[in-house]
């Protein structure tokens, strides 16, 4: 039944919501112990971070942005996202940008560092929901669909592979093109994207050596178990020992001085490893019901706006989680990306669940009952 009226927001996508937080902080918390076996690391400022920035302010932008109208998004999208690509941009600003294992990623405020690609996500799909949904009647038309599509995208390509994040503009591209068949692309238009992006994704693994080494070692990844697979193989390990059930909570092995990054893009290794087969099929399964719920609330949306912002929200977290698992599978190639709700990473969360709040509002317009 169609209304204008807004009902509460959708509580079953909240509860999976919570859950996965909740769950999230628990492997991460478990995860985090492995640090106190590595020089320089400090369990005691990444959980603050974790804590304080990523839960507590999440929680409270989850909350403030679930009670404002979505469509007040859609005025002020071109400044958001301009704002998105400045901030972005803002790295390379001696002392103010931070590098880290050859990239240039970070904003050191002093206190915290920010991650400003996390913020372009959204105000990629924003602003990428704002434009089709005013122009999905004449998408069809290359000169309307086509080429502005490759434009906005274009752009934000650039500013991520500057820096260089390969793989976060992957997974934008990949909810772009999901908002863009959405709104009527004709298959022309998607077959010619998908054979730009191969040609591109082929340029970049010629040009940046360690694409090409992410892709070889895909392919092969026990040719150099001690360098560019070394990840790959210590991920296996820690998933073939957990078993069925796990060895137990904290009770991963990897996560000390093996894992690289085990509360970052290692993370769901050291969760395989303690809660084996069963935990494992779980939380898939929670990943599987959040996309399933997310895609029903933008099947229910009341214009197209809320439909194209729910299914570009709803993908970037799921196409980063799934490169995210593959690649501690080697059923994907090794990504560095956090694994959505759990990695470590108070801006990724908290940017999450800002986002997962803009889902929320627009569940409380949909047209019908869940």
């Amino acid at each position: 039944m169609s209304s204008s009226k807004p009902k509460g927001v959708d509580t079953v996508f909240l509860s999976l919501i919570i859950t996965l937080v909740t769950i999230g902080f628990l492997i991460f918390s478990s995860a985090s112990l492995g640090l106190l076996a590595r020089d320089g690391a400090s369990f005691g400022s990444v959980a603050f971070s974790q804590f304080v920035f990523g839960i507590v302010g999440g929680g409270a932008a989850l909350f403030i942005l679930s009670n404002v109208h979505y469509r007040h998004w859609r005025k002020y999208a071109i400044y958001i996202f301009i704002i998105g690509l400045v901030g972005t941009l803002a790295v390379f600003i001696p002392g103010l940008g931070m590098s880290h294992a050859g990239a240039t990623r970070w904003l050191n405020l002093g206190i915290t560092t920010v991650q400003p690609s996390e913020f372009l996500k959204i105000a990629y799909v924003i602003y990428l929901a704002t434009w089709l949904s005013g122009m999905h009647k004449h998408v069809g038309d290359w000169r309307y669909g086509l080429i502005p599509f490759g434009i906005i995208s274009g752009i934000t390509g650039i500013v991520m592979l500057l820096q260089p994040d390969t793989d976060t503009f992957l997974i934008m591209a990949t909810a772009g093109l999901a908002m863009f068949v959405v709104a009527g692309a004709r298959i022309r238009d998607l077959i010619i994207l998908l054979l730009a992006g191969i040609l591109l994704l082929a340029a970049i693994a010629f040009a940046r050596p360690y694409v090409m080494d992410r892709l070889t070692t895909f392919l092969d990844p026990g040719a150099d178990p001690l360098g560019s697979g070394y990840q790959i193989k210590q991920s296996l390990i820690a998933v073939g020992s957990g078993g069925i059930s796990g060895r137990g909570f904290g009770q991963s092995i990897q996560k000390f001085e093996y894992l690289p990054e085990p509360i970052g893009d290692s993370i769901f290794a050291v969760y395989s490893e303690e809660f084996g087969f069963l935990g494992v099929t779980f939380l898939l399964g929670l990943f599987v019901a959040f996309a399933l719920r997310g895609y029903k609330i933008a099947q229910q949306g009341a214009d197209m706006f809320g439909v194209l912002l729910v299914i570009g929200i709803i993908t970037v977290i799921m196409a980063q989680a799934f490169l995210n698992i593959g690649a501690m599978l080697a059923v994907a190639p090794l990504s560095g990306l956090p694994l959505p709700f759990i990695s470590h990473g108070g801006t990724a969360l908290l940017v999450t669940l800002a986002a997962m709040g803009i889902v929320l509002n627009v569940s409380k317009y949909r047209l019908t009952r869940a």
